[in-house]
């Protein structure tokens, strides 16, 4: 497992496994949000399994699969609605944390500056930066 977090609020991380759970728990994470295709993975890790073992451990589980080179507006939207509902600190993950951190940039559009929504994933060798335009264009329409 390994955590990167982008805020206080909101990190991620490549694929976890059930046994990693007990562990974000610990660590304060609050609501799982899963980027992950079931497709891409094996059944023990799908997102049925993965919700299963989440909530027996009394945490917040959400499934907002993200196919690469494919992220759609649903994503973006699904994506900033489990964060608004967010009780606490969110994992997110995917296959290298690149989709979650992706998807998290936009749904942030317009709440933080783009800078920070570029160079916050950059730490974690996320480059952001193609997205520069779209994020303006997303916060501009939000007004």
């Amino acid at each position: 497992m390994d955590i990167r977090p982008l805020t206080p609020a909101y990190a991620v991380s490549p694929q976890i496994e059930p046994s990693d759970l007990p562990a974000i728990k610990a660590a304060g994470y609050t609501t799982i949000i899963d980027n992950r295709p079931d497709g891409e993975i094996p059944p023990h890790l799908h997102a049925g399994a993965m919700k299963a073992a989440a909530e027996a451990l009394g945490l917040r589980f959400v499934a907002n699969p993200v196919v690469g080179g494919a992220m759609t507006m649903d994503n973006v939207a699904a994506q900033a609605a489990a964060i608004d509902v967010a009780s606490g600190p969110i994992l997110a993950y995917c296959a290298s944390g690149n989709r979650s951190s992706v998807v998290w940039a936009l749904a942030n559009a317009g709440r933080l500056p783009a800078d920070d929504l570029i160079n916050l994933p950059a730490r974690f060798g996320y480059q952001l930066e193609h997205l520069r335009a779209q994020i303006q264009s997303l916060a501009a329409a939000k007004g």
